[in-house]
């Protein structure tokens, strides 16, 4: 099985998220991710072995939170760097609590034997990718005149697990962000 777990992005950021991607996607011939699959990550979990899912889920649910993380999604920009463009992304503030949540993640993912991340935590959408060189003037052009406009806001009250097959996201679990 492979797994992630993420904070599911809010209805209304979604219908701005499409609005943008519909005005974006004619200007390049990307891999578009469809938004209902859009999410932010807070840990990879990669392959794990079905009969311990219950050990995980448990390991998952026992983490503590603050309550209720904001989430702000205010720029784009591209992955590994603009002039090696591969993936377009829009930039999720790293807050506190937020941090805190993928920290807290990694120690009960790590807790059980997932493998612990060897690099920092960067929040972020991946909105679309490439593999090979395309023309991405005109969408870097548009991209200048939104670059690090605001494009939405949203307190997120629970992370889920998710199950990864052939390109298909599967709920597995939602676990609430609670004050504790």
């Amino acid at each position: 099985m492979r797994l992630f777990t993420a904070i599911d992005i809010s209805p209304e950021v979604k219908v701005t998220l499409a609005t943008l991607l519909d005005r974006l996607r004619p200007l390049a011939k990307l891999h578009w991710i469809p938004v209902e699959k859009l999410h932010i990550t807070t840990k990879f979990i990669g392959e794990w072995p079905e009969e311990r899912l219950d050990e995980l889920k448990r390991a998952l649910a026992a983490i503590s939170s603050s309550g209720a993380v904001e989430i702000v999604i205010r720029r784009l920009g591209w992955l590994p760097s603009p002039r090696s463009a591969r993936t377009l992304y829009a930039g999720v503030e790293p807050s506190e609590a937020l941090t805190a949540l993928a920290s807290a993640t990694e120690r009960a993912a790590t807790g059980v034997g997932v493998l612990a991340e060897d690099r920092i935590f960067r929040p972020h959408l991946t909105l679309a990718r490439t593999r090979k060189r395309v023309p991405l003037g005109a969408l870097k052009h548009a991209l200048a005149e939104i670059e690090h406009s605001a494009i939405g806001s949203y307190r997120a009250s629970s992370f889920a697990l998710y199950l990864s097959t052939g390109g298909k996201y599967t709920k597995l679990q939602e676990f609430q962000l609670t004050n504790s």
